[in-house]
């Protein structure tokens, strides 16, 4: 009877409700958390965020794990550290208490979100890609809806302490995961994946886009979020309301901009998303309306479902037999910057929320520029517009050569 759903793509839907579960809850409550209970400032809440990132910044191992276990076991078993490490942060109210169960937590929620992508983009075509990956973020979306609702009426209505909430949102990610590993079969890939670490010069600029992703991602989730809690008084059920009204826009459009982005281009929709970033984050630096904070909060995160465009890029030039290193190294590209910023920043928070927004800004503009030179037709052998690899150069080449 369930045979027909013993599928990758029915798993790579599993591990897309999973993963919310555990760790919007965990997001939702965190900075209330941190400040009620641990007495939190921006620059324990920096620290916090900065430790987060380290196992992101060490994704790289991943394809030493993976000379030990398989790509789908390593993600099934990171799902479950994941939300292990939820569970137990509510009985933990101290500095060190949440730095250790959020590192606990960011082990297995840095090593899963490496081990995932590299599954879709071996499992799924390229044809296919963008619509699948926007599919499987409307699913997660709508497990967040689910999510932030039961959370805020627990928080609201029940008055549920965090103890509890913590706890049965690690649970249910850890009971899908055994669920995952008892229920699926084992899945072979078409391409045999490069066993070493994979850095090629060809995919420079994917991981200049990776690069400022990760520093520009970073200034929102950490932030944007505590900027609603401590400059506005927002409480743990209204940042709760609003991630919710962020997953509903996830939930009815996400799908659509995977076919969207195949329309029209990566290049096209990383122009949109950066634009749109640059103008939200000048907008924070300004913004001393709490209903217009919230605003430009919803729409900061209505820019997120564009970052497929990246994967896609990247999944049109790549061999594809680079996917599963390729992951882990662009996760610590990723992560670079994410590992110094929040730190750093918190210090800055301190003097100037609004300098924190405009350098985001920066960040943003830095992304915009490196967009220009995604060709409209990535592939391998056409990975830049200029540059090591760039079509224009090629195309130049190719005129004088005909000319002569």
């Amino acid at each position: 009877m369930f045979e027909k759903y013993r599928t990758q793509i029915y798993l790579l839907i599993l591990m897309s409700i999973a993963m919310p579960v555990a760790f919007n809850a965990w997001s939702a409550m965190l900075n209330n958390f941190a400040l009620e209970r641990a007495a939190f400032t921006g620059v324990e809440i920096g620290w916090l965020q900065s430790l987060r990132e380290v196992p992101g910044f060490l994704a790289f191992t991943t394809v030493f794990v993976l000379l030990i276990l398989k790509e789908q076991t390593f993600a099934v078993v990171s799902l479950a550290l994941l939300g292990i490490g939820v569970a137990l942060t509510g009985f933990f109210p101290s500095i060190i208490g949440l730095y250790c169960t959020t590192v606990l937590m960011s082990v297995g929620f840095h090593y899963f979100e490496a081990v995932k992508q590299s599954l879709a983009l071996q499992w799924l075509s390229q044809a296919e890609a963008p619509q699948v990956l926007g599919k499987l973020i409307a699913v997660g979306s709508i497990t967040s809806l689910v999510v932030y609702a039961v959370l805020w009426l627990l928080l609201e209505i029940a008055e549920l302490d965090y103890v509890w909430n913590f706890l049965i949102a690690g649970g249910i990610c850890t009971a899908i995961a055994v669920v995952m590993w008892l229920g699926f079969p084992h899945f072979k890939s078409e391409s045999e994946q490069h066993k070493g670490l994979v850095l090629r010069k060809r995919y420079w600029l994917y991981y200049g886009l990776t690069f400022f992703s990760g520093a520009r991602r970073q200034i929102f989730t950490v932030f944007a979020a505590f900027l609603m809690v401590e400059k506005f008084g927002y409480s743990a059920a209204q940042v709760t309301l609003l991630f919710l009204i962020n997953y509903a826009f996830n939930w009815l459009f996400a799908e659509r901009i995977g076919a969207m982005i195949h329309r029209f281009g990566e290049r096209r929709a990383l122009t949109f998303e950066y634009l749109g970033l640059i103008f939200v984050f000048i907008s924070y630096g300004l913004v001393e309306n709490a209903y217009l904070a919230a605003g430009l909060y919803i729409l900061d995160h209505m820019f997120f479902a564009l970052y497929i465009a990246i994967s896609t890029y990247f999944q049109k030039i790549a061999d594809p037999r680079d996917m599963a290193s390729s992951a882990g190294v662009s996760f610590t590209i990723n992560h670079i910057a994410a590992v110094l910023i929040p730190a750093a920043l918190g210090y800055v928070w301190i003097w100037s929320n609004s300098l924190v927004f405009y350098i985001g800004a920066a960040f943003a503009l830095c992304s915009l520029l490196l967009a220009q030179n995604v060709p409209l037709k990535p592939a391998p052998g056409n990975e830049a517009v200029y540059g090591p690899n760039g079509s224009e150069t090629s195309e130049a080449s190719r005129v004088q050569s005909g000319a002569g």
